[in-house]
């Protein structure tokens, strides 16, 4: 079977382009020391699910939630990105709860009973971190009036912004895309708050991919990052670092919070 790659996380149509010319750079690296079956092209014909749980997986970026919950030992992490969009501080993000701009609420307490739009149930920036927001608000109890998943933070914040939903949680440097390629839609969203801070979407690898190779994965991203200067700055990337998995912790224990607080999902 052929080796797998995707960067899929940050993969809307505008910066599809950029994401093409990181993974030719970072292949381009890892040719060049020896290692076999370098794929040429990201794979985007299959659900993330599917790629990160592919046996054959050199390198994905995935969300910290399932790498730590439903993906825990079936991935190897390889490195944590630094991005420059708002809300973003050396290796975390944190996610805008926005709102419609005319919309009167100004604390979270005022959303009680509305309509909640969710990217994901498995997703940290949408899903996981606001709900360490609501779960003290909610006393164990329905917060919201309904939960709609969409399917993408983009579709999240077209929702809200078309009146199909009344907030959503998204991540802070997809916000950024969406300022970018579609401000029809941001305009008409305002920031009610802000989630607390987590460790940035990793970069892993299967489970099995070996400790050596590993590093030579990391060298490839952070040189290809210097390599491709252009289509960094569109990706707002402005390097690694390497945290290790552990500081994923949080999301867990943020998790955990939630339930003691007899708020097990967002409802």
């Amino acid at each position: 079977m052929s080796a797998v790659a995707s960067l899929g996380m940050y993969d809307s149509p505008g910066v599809q382009d950029a994401n093409d010319r990181l993974w030719s750079a970072i292949a381009r690296r890892l040719r060049e020391v020896g290692v076999a079956d370098v794929p040429d092209v990201l794979d985007r014909g299959r659900p993330l699910e599917a790629i990160w749980g592919d046996p054959n997986l050199l390198l994905a970026q995935t969300c910290g939630y399932p790498l730590v919950t439903r993906f825990a030992g079936r991935l190897k992490y390889v490195a944590t990105p630094r991005y420059r969009a708002v809300g973003c501080a050396g290796v975390t993000h944190r996610s805008r709860v926005v709102i419609r701009k005319r919309d009167p609420a100004d604390r979270l307490q005022d959303l009680r009973g509305r309509r909640l739009a969710i990217n994901d149930p498995a997703s940290n920036s949408g899903m996981n971190l606001l709900r360490a927001l609501i779960a003290p608000l909610a006393g164990g109890d329905r917060f919201f009036g309904e939960v709609v998943e969409t399917g993408s933070h983009a579709a999240s914040a077209r929702a809200v912004a078309e009146g199909k939903a009344d907030i959503a949680s998204i991540d802070s440097v997809t916000y950024a895309h969406i300022e970018q390629e579609t401000p029809e839609v941001s305009a008409e969203l305002r920031t009610l708050t802000w989630t607390e801070a987590s460790p940035a979407l990793p970069f892993v690898t299967a489970a099995s991919t070996p400790d050596r190779l590993v590093i030579q994965l990391r060298k490839a991203v952070r040189g290809a990052i210097e390599d491709e200067r252009g289509a960094s700055r569109r990706l707002l990337l402005d390097g690694i670092a390497t945290t290790g998995i552990r500081h994923y912790d949080v999301l867990k224990r943020l998790e955990l919070a939630a339930h003691r607080s007899g708020y097990p999902a967002l409802r």
